[in-house]
């Protein structure tokens, strides 16, 4: 592995580190305010103004890997590109058009859609014009093992037809989501892994409704698009509208969490500096006890271990990205398990301690720090839980010896 930067991401890097800087983190203050003021999980109108600027610089649709319809840069270049805009994961992500759910549907259209499932849906996504959702968790089943998915989508004649009740649907809250991607059983007699299915269904269809929103330790999460519970009843779309073929469900789900993975590791390290970065201005700001903070032997501790804990887990982000550039994804597996079990723990760590650095104000609203705890907790959940990657590991480890 080559650490240094080439000179594509050299650049990048540049133009993106000047955008937030002139863009992003004064307008952070403007975000909260519309988001106070709007209806919940709507878009505040001033993303819409970064991602006019954001597009105006080529700075637009950065993620796709190798991919012309996106930047065609690498995973190794996309990673501290990512990284910066984790510093501010409400309002950068988006205004670069990196936002999830839609990078990750987006590229599941890019490598497994039709023509005209690209045409119809892919293009709109690319352009920023539309936003998605990813419906595969349920409440009723333990989702952590994603055979056990009871969303049923069985075929008559021309259609397939979608009942079943699905929670956690990333982005499915937010007016402008016009199409989900929804996993479920479409052969219930089928080889284990072989029973699921994805399918196309547009927002608007008969059927589809959209029952509440899930708040995420009080939080609505709405700039991302919300996590909505979404019931499917008797919903018929055409047989077109099935990725990949019937049977598919599975392996797109491992190929579409791959990637999805190492982006959110990799704006988890953005937030951690972030962290790291607001702590060590708070201590060196704060007198108590006839001195700053800073000089009290368990904050320099923790702004010791800290910068350990996250150049360590960048370190291991980057050659994970470089595996899945190299090797493939399902080449870079194992790491890809250890990346999503280190670095959400990492930076929930370090936002503790910055949280704790700051007093009071760490828990409020003043400070982005409880906000981006909780993004980084969420995340110990979030396309699988911990343990689930742990069982793996430890699986794929001891079948070595």
């Amino acid at each position: 592995m080559d650490f240094e930067y080439d000179a594509t991401t050299v650049e990048y890097v540049a133009r993106m580190t000047s955008f937030m800087d002139e863009h992003v983190y004064p307008n952070e203050g403007v975000f909260e305010e519309q988001v106070a003021e709007g209806r919940p999980w709507t878009t505040p109108p001033i993303v819409e103004e970064l991602k006019a600027r954001a597009r105006a610089r080529g700075l637009w649709n950065l993620f796709l890997p190798h991919d012309p319809r996106g930047a065609g840069l690498t995973n190794v270049q996309y990673a501290p590109l990512a990284e910066i805009t984790g510093r501010s994961p409400h309002l950068a992500p988006e205004a670069f058009n990196c936002a999830a759910p839609d990078t990750g549907n987006m590229e599941v259209l890019a490598q497994f859609g039709t023509p005209e499932q690209q045409e119809r849906w892919l293009a709109p996504l690319l352009e920023g014009e539309i936003r998605s959702a990813f419906c595969m968790t349920e409440p009723d089943v333990a989702s952590s093992d994603a055979t056990n998915i009871a969303t049923r989508i069985e075929p008559d004649g021309d259609d397939y037809v979608v009942n079943g009740t699905k929670w956690w649907s990333s982005g499915a809250m937010n007016p402008r989501c016009r199409i989900m991607i929804v996993m479920g059983r479409t052969d219930p007699g089928a080889e284990r892994h072989r029973q699921q299915s994805m399918i196309l269904v547009p927002r608007d269809t008969p059927g589809v409704e959209v029952r509440r929103g899930m708040r995420v330790f009080g939080y609505d999460d709405g700039p991302h698009g919300g996590h909505g519970e979404v019931v499917f009843t008797d919903v018929r779309v055409p047989a077109a509208n099935i990725i990949a073929g019937a049977g598919e469900g599975f392996a797109i789900a491992q190929a579409r969490l791959g990637p999805g993975r190492i982006h959110h590791c990799m704006r988890l390290i953005g937030m951690a500096e972030r962290g790291l970065e607001l702590m060590c201005r708070r201590v060196s700001s704060r007198v108590a006890f006839g001195g700053p903070i800073a000089d009290q032997g368990v904050v320099q501790e923790w702004i010791a271990e800290a910068r350990v804990r996250i150049e360590q887990a960048r370190l291991l982000v980057l050659k994970t990205a470089w595996l899945m550039d190299t090797v493939g994804n399902r080449g870079a597996h194992t790491e890809i398990q250890a990346i999503k079990i280190a670095t959400p723990l990492m930076t929930e760590w370090v936002l503790d301690k910055a949280i704790q650095a700051h007093g009071a104000g760490g828990v409020s609203q003043d400070f982005p720090l409880a906000s981006l705890w909780t993004h980084a907790r969420t995340l110990r959940l979030a396309d699988g839980p911990d343990e689930v990657h742990r069982r793996s590991l430890a699986r794929r480890e001891l079948r070595r010896h």
